[in-house]
């Protein structure tokens, strides 16, 4: 059973102004360790790649935390959910303390997309809910 669908177009640029702005500082408030090295190498090898990666996550964030219905309030945090990926190359949402707590207490389960272009990043979640047995 669907729980919940969240979707969120985020402005590279917009992103791009805030990390010329604050600098790392930025990308620390907004990606997990696993998403900060990988953000890291993509911004020395090519900085627009790293700026894009970067949009991508905010976007799938941002959609995943309407999908769950509680937009950027506990136990939902940046930093406790990551966009990760499958060896196939899918991606994936994986949580981690209070947040993945709470979300398997649930009985939930989600499924994520993100695409990007020159300007524009974007995300689709869905959450499913595990059907409860009935006696």
């Amino acid at each position: 059973m669907i729980f919940g669908i969240g979707t969120d177009i985020c402005d590279v640029r917009r992103i791009r102004a805030s990390l010329d702005q604050h600098g790392e500082r930025f990308a620390l408030k907004i990606l997990s360790e696993g998403e900060l090295a990988t953000w890291r190498l993509r911004s020395q090898r090519w900085p627009e790649r790293g700026v894009r990666y970067l949009a991508t996550r905010f976007s799938a964030k941002e959609a995943f935390s309407k999908a769950i219905g509680l937009g950027m309030r506990m136990p939902m945090t940046w930093r406790l959910c990551e966009i990760g990926k499958l060896p196939s190359g899918k991606p994936a949402i994986v949580l981690h303390g209070g947040l993945k707590n709470w979300f398997e207490a649930q009985g939930l389960t989600a499924h994520v997309t993100v695409t990007d272009e020159t300007d524009y990043a974007a995300s689709f979640v869905v959450v499913e809910q595990k059907e409860k047995d009935k006696p």
